[in-house]
């Protein structure tokens, strides 16, 4: 290998590689059976992957796309991650990482005031978050338990395993929110709150802050509602809690792998979750060491948009939920879980089994979830671009 080795450079095949993005070729031909010793080159290999990648991906832009918690991502995205992936940034050494860490301190310092948050900072996902959160909550309150409902998301679970914490789930009430009834004695827990439930996008009363050690607000999904003029009322009373879960590879549409950790006591919950070492110029805070630029993608989004450009396809998404839901109340073959509250619609149909209508409609454009031991079908208001005058006749057509 000689010092001009060009598979570190650009070159022409990113320009292919584009070209391929814009125009996904068909033929898939097989990929190779074993580890080869010298390989095919770069350009080959994208001519060999295209088909895999591109051609056999879900596109969640779809106007059919109205399935899950994942929305398509804009494309300035796409061109900062590939900024990102060539300068491959470390956040756990500053030295590498000048610009990466100035711009999730500026995400950060927009971000946490529309939660009434004093700051945190980004790691992969809402699982991170929220294990964050919770190990937070263990190390600076002496939390005893973990409480949750039943509609809370797994990875509550996880964290209260991992961090060797009795985990208590409390049955939900009649609106799908945990049942205040039933909470019992908290004053040595931590009492998890979800804004926008995976199944139904219910939110749990946000009254019920302040009433355990230590209230974290999983807020994974509704969370960006807080930048919609609109809709932000949803969360009142989320600004008390001592913590704050969002996925920012939901509604704030950024890729894989994004979300936000915030407190509202930044310095005390930093001293429990920081690390140091003979070989960090700065505190390791979190859980996660090494990670990548993923501020940068939402920094640039933020920028393009403005908080209107964001909150506006929130809205739109928001809308989109509540003509599906009306369209489907006024149909007798149809039986509406409930009106959607954050821009998840449940139903299913009276007149024929829920996988017979699932099989019948096209794929990606709902999925499924089990309540009250029955089979509902789901629709998730993540893309923006979905048709959905057109999903509603497909529905009608398929009944």
């Amino acid at each position: 290998m000689t010092e001009q080795d060009k598979s570190f450079a650009p070159n022409a095949g990113l320009e292919h590689a584009i070209e391929l993005l814009r125009h996904p070729p068909s033929k898939q031909d097989e990929l190779p059976g074993s580890f080869s010793v010298d390989g095919i080159g770069e350009l080959e290999t994208l001519n060999l992957l295209a088909p895999h990648v591109l051609g056999s991906a879900t596109y969640l832009d779809s106007p059919n796309a109205f399935a899950h918690m994942d929305p398509p991502t804009p494309w300035i995205t796409w061109a900062i991650t590939l900024w990102n992936s060539r300068l491959n940034q470390n956040l756990l050494h500053p030295a590498t990482a000048p610009f990466a860490i100035e711009a999730e301190r500026k995400v950060i310092e927009w971000l946490a005031p529309f939660f009434g948050m004093s700051g945190g900072h980004m790691c992969s996902g809402s699982t991170v978050a929220n294990l964050t959160a919770l190990w937070a909550a263990r190390d600076t309150r002496k939390i005893e338990k973990i409480v949750a409902s039943k509609a809370a998301h797994i990875s509550i679970e996880k964290a209260a395993r991992i961090l060797g914490l009795p985990y208590e789930q409390i049955a939900t009430n009649s609106e799908g929110q945990i049942d205040p009834d039933r909470i019992g004695d908290i004053s040595k827990a931590c009492l998890v709150l979800t804004a926008g439930t995976t199944a139904t996008g219910v939110i749990d009363s946000l009254k019920l802050i302040g009433q355990a050690r230590w209230s974290h607000v999983d807020a994974a999904w509704a969370g960006p509602l807080r930048l919609s003029p609109s809709h932000a009322i949803l969360l009142d009373g989320i600004e008390k809690a001592d913590s704050i879960a969002v996925s920012t590879h939901k509604w704030f549409f950024q890729p894989k792998d994004s979300a936000l950790i915030m407190f509202r006591e930044l310095e005390m919950a930093n001293s429990a979750i920081s690390f140091g070492g003979g070989y960090l110029a700065a505190p390791n805070i979190g859980v996660q060491g090494s990670r990548g630029a993923s501020a940068i993608p939402l920094l640039a989004t933020m920028i393009a948009w403005g908080k209107k450009g964001i909150s506006d396809r929130i809205d739109h998404a928001m809308s989109m939920a509540s003509l599906l839901a009306a369209k489907l109340s006024q149909e007798n073959r149809i039986s509406l879980w409930t009106t959607p509250i954050t821009g998840i619609t449940v139903f299913r149909p009276l007149t024929l089994n829920t996988d017979e209508l699932y099989q019948r409609l096209p794929e990606g454009m709902f999925s499924t979830c089990i309540l009250d031991d029955e089979k509902w079908l789901r629709s998730v208001a993540a893309n923006p671009l979905a048709d959905i005058h057109e999903i509603v006749s497909t529905i009608l057509k398929a009944l």
